[in-house]
């Protein structure tokens, strides 16, 4: 049996119940580390609170190289976990296609994501969320434009985007950073963004939200990970009253 388990948001307090129960009775514990992360935890505290050794997975242990993971699930009860919901991501789609190809039985546990989260803490109305888009690090001869087409579509349409900012081993793309990128790229392609939102710590005690300039939004310290941006469309009444009173937008 292979079951994919959401943990929430930001801490090991985050998983469910029944997702909890079924990670203790588990024989094997993978926990994918590369399209997010709790950052209120590490995993020795996670192990801990589990009672579980807990194996780490790298994108490539996952997407190039799965067998270890499918050949524990054909023999044992495996559960693999990562943080928010599962099946946001369609790298963890295409692992439960291969086990189902296996013969392998599955099961998905949902928990929090930061999809449905941005929407409670910024006041944005979900329906009106377009196509999403994520930043990555400018590599050597290689800085992709393509976010801002996504933006720049879903402006016209009148629509918010959620923009993921990337994450690479220990390091993390700040809003700072994000806006910053989003900014060189909307000047290459002559697109202007009016108004952005930072979140940082979605889930936690403390998490911070902020709308304002590209200007503003550069000059702020959001503090530690993760961080992500949203650029909002055509504001209803509203959403812009939440904005000003949850986000200081002014």
């Amino acid at each position: 049996m292979l079951t994919f388990i959401g943990l929430g948001l930001y801490d090991k307090q985050d998983v469910s119940e029944r997702g909890l129960a079924l990670i203790r009775n588990a024989d094997h514990v993978f926990l994918e580390g590369y399209t997010s992360r709790l950052m209120g935890a590490t995993t020795e505290e996670l192990e801990t609170f589990y009672q579980k050794p807990v194996r780490v997975l790298r994108r490539a242990d996952v997407e190039q190289h799965p067998g270890e993971i499918l050949d524990c699930a054909m023999k044992e009860n495996t559960v693999f976990l990562c943080a928010g919901d599962p099946m946001v991501s369609t790298t963890h789609a295409d692992l439960r296609i291969r086990a189902a190809d296996r013969g392998i039985p599955t099961a998905i546990i949902h928990g929090a994501s930061i999809v449905s989260a941005v929407c409670g803490i910024s006041g944005l109305q979900n329906y009106r969320f377009g196509k999403s888009c994520s930043v990555p690090f400018p590599q050597a001869h290689w800085s992709p434009t393509s976010p801002v087409d996504v933006i720049a579509e879903n402006l016209n349409l009148r629509l918010h985007t959620l923009v993921y900012l990337d994450i690479q081993d220990e390091r993390y793309m700040t809003v700072n950073e994000g806006v910053f990128l989003l900014e060189e790229m909307a000047r290459k392609k002559q697109v202007t963004i009016p108004l952005y939102i930072g979140i940082a710590r979605a889930g936690s005690d403390a998490p911070v939200v902020r709308a304002g300039s590209a200007g503003m939004l550069r000059s702020m310290d959001f503090g530690p990970p993760l961080h992500v941006l949203i650029v909002p469309g055509e504001l209803h009444d509203m959403e812009r009253l939440y904005l000003e009173r949850f986000a200081g937008l002014c």
